[in-house]
């Protein structure tokens, strides 16, 4: 580059093209960019708001049924202080479905149990009847072992109902609500079960429903336990009635993808109750737990109309309608015959003081400085 050129000005030239195709491809390209803006920018997804996802949550939780759970000496009826863990009614909660129960075991030393042995303290020796070749390791902790091989029935709990208290709050906008449409009574809500369609506002789930919504195979769940989400959405338009927000409610499986595992599958965990004899000495009753873990959920996103956001937008949406004009000059420059001749016309150095001159053909308008190219008139 030249000294003298750093001393220069460009300034815009109008260039008219009377094109059919290439005016045809810029109003397209122009029409699809206002679309765009007009139908997904600014009306899915309101780009003219101002929004919040912060969102402040409260859950509280209660679980109301009746079951029998099969032990290795009986069933047991169990109410919602016996399968539900821990029973504070937060956002996180199990409900037990299976329980392998080990009786009365004191500190001592006994045989092992071969699914087990690895979490007990082996003494070394070998018990072992003498009429056989091979015995059990001899270890030393609660006795007797627990075996947890034993085939018991689950708890029947697709019945069981699950009750959600959700309150929420966008600090930004200072809003703050429930998920129990004011229009709900005692009466309704004694009632009702929650339902997508018919009733999607109602915040009691039955277990059954809740399962079957994740496409989960339901007799595996509750034989293994598994863990299930419930998500609470809120998406609310300030800008309408705030009646209008309200949650939406969806369910997953969270441990899908150690469903198919051969091992760690489901959800387990023990758990004892602790006693002492007459004499002080202590012993305990030992429980396996296999349980749904339920995992309540909420996220949320508040939005309302704001002048930044949308000036933003705006000049955005304007600016970007100018792509329309950088492809047609792409299309003239390199693809369209006459493409020299626009160059010519587009890209055009002048010496001020020097006598411009125009072939024939091209119009020029004294009042604005624009040229007026035909294409019709050039050869194709």
């Amino acid at each position: 580059m030249n000294f003298t050129d750093f001393f220069t000005y460009e300034t815009t030239k109008s260039v008219v093209v009377k094109s059919w195709s290439v005016g045809i491809i810029n109003r397209i390209v122009q029409l699809l960019i206002i679309t765009y803006f007009v139908g997904w920018v600014f009306i899915h997804e309101k780009a003219y708001q101002l929004t919040d996802s912060n969102v402040e949550s409260s859950v509280m939780t209660k679980v109301k049924g009746f079951g029998y759970i099969g032990t290795l000496y009986q069933n047991r009826v169990m109410d919602v202080a016996d399968y539900v863990s821990p029973p504070q009614g937060s956002g996180m909660f199990c409900i037990i479905t299976k329980l392998i129960v080990t009786e009365n075991q004191f500190q001592g030393r006994c045989a092992e149990v071969s699914t087990y042995s690895n979490t007990r303290v082996i003494t070394g020796a070998c018990l072992k009847n003498s009429n056989k070749s091979s015995g059990m390791c001899e270890i030393e902790g609660w006795c007797p072992s627990e075996n947890d091989a034993i085939n018991t029935e689950p708890m029947d709990v697709k019945n069981f109902t699950i009750f959600i208290k959700n309150s929420i709050r966008f600090p930004l906008f200072d809003v703050t609500r429930g998920n129990f449409p004011s229009t709900m009574t005692p009466d309704l809500i004694k009632k009702c079960i929650y339902h997508p369609e018919k009733a999607p506002l109602c915040p009691i789930f039955r277990v059954g429903d809740v399962l079957n919504y994740t496409k989960q195979n339901v007799t595996e769940l509750l034989r293994k336990g598994g863990e299930i989400g419930i998500n609470i959405e809120w998406k609310c338009n300030l800008d309408l009635n705030i009646e209008y927000c309200m949650p939406k409610y969806s369910f997953t499986r969270l441990d899908a993808p150690f469903a198919k595992n051969a091992v760690s599958k489901g959800y387990n965990f023990r758990f004892a109750k602790y006693f002492k004899t007459a004499n002080g000495t202590e012993f305990r009753t030992l429980h396996k737990a296999f349980a749904i873990r339920f995992d309540v959920m909420v996220t949320g996103q508040a939005g309302k109309f704001n002048t930044v956001p949308t000036l933003i937008n705006l000049v955005a949406a304007f600016t970007s309608i100018g792509l329309g004009t950088v492809l047609c000059d792409v299309i003239l420059l390199n693809f369209l015959k006459g493409a020299d001749q626009y160059k010519a016309k587009k890209f055009e150095q002048v010496i001020l003081g020097s006598q411009l001159s125009l072939k024939p053909g091209i119009k020029s308008s004294y009042d604005s400085g624009a040229l007026s190219l035909n294409t019709y008139d050039q050869p194709i």
